[in-house]
């Protein structure tokens, strides 16, 4: 009975090291091509590498540029029917990038996350081609993917880490984005 009890006090206690309301807000830093998840007393929780857009240097400023936004955002849905595994919807474009893309006569783009890998890599064929992973296997697409920026300016990490993501984060919830 005790050792009973003990094993479900464990269980449970192991479960809830990172619970949601842990963790403060997220910082991505995209020189260092890193996500970090800030606790609430500003410390860092945990660490993943992170793959980017394409063009990932410089803020996004219109469809199509293939850049990862740089700024303070929410994460404001998460997705559990993604077609990158799961993900979450980072709240860009706000105001001022809208209005600074109307000025320019371009659209600022949008439907920016943090997912994970492709659940299938059938629109993806030509770029993986031109980075000498398209004629493997998928899985071996998902370990090689780790060494590339390859998304249209998306923040992705792997399946694995962003279901431990999903696990420890509630929306919204802030989510910063430095050059």
């Amino acid at each position: 009975m005790k050792t009973g009890l003990l094993a479900l006090f464990l269980s449970i206690t192991a479960t809830n090291v990172f619970a949601s309301s842990e963790v403060k807000y997220l910082h991505v830093i995209k020189s260092e091509r890193k996500l970090e998840l800030i606790g609430s007393n500003d410390k860092v929780i945990k660490t993943y590498k992170v793959m980017l857009g394409r063009t990932p240097m410089g803020p996004k400023s219109e469809e199509g540029d293939n850049k990862t936004p740089e700024g303070t955002y929410t994460l404001d849905i998460k997705n559990d029917d993604s077609d990158f595994h799961r993900s979450f919807h980072i709240s860009y474009p706000n105001l001022k990038q809208k209005m600074k893309a109307k000025m320019r006569g371009v659209s600022p783009g949008g439907d920016i996350m943090l997912h994970g890998l492709p659940n299938n890599f059938g629109e993806m064929i030509s770029y993986l081609e031109k980075i000498g992973l398209g004629s493997l296997s998928d899985d071996l697409i998902r370990l090689g993917l780790k060494n590339f920026d390859w998304t249209n300016g998306c923040i992705a990490v792997s399946d694995t880490e962003i279901e431990e993501i999903y696990g420890m984060v509630d929306v919204p919830i802030k989510i910063v984005i430095e050059p």
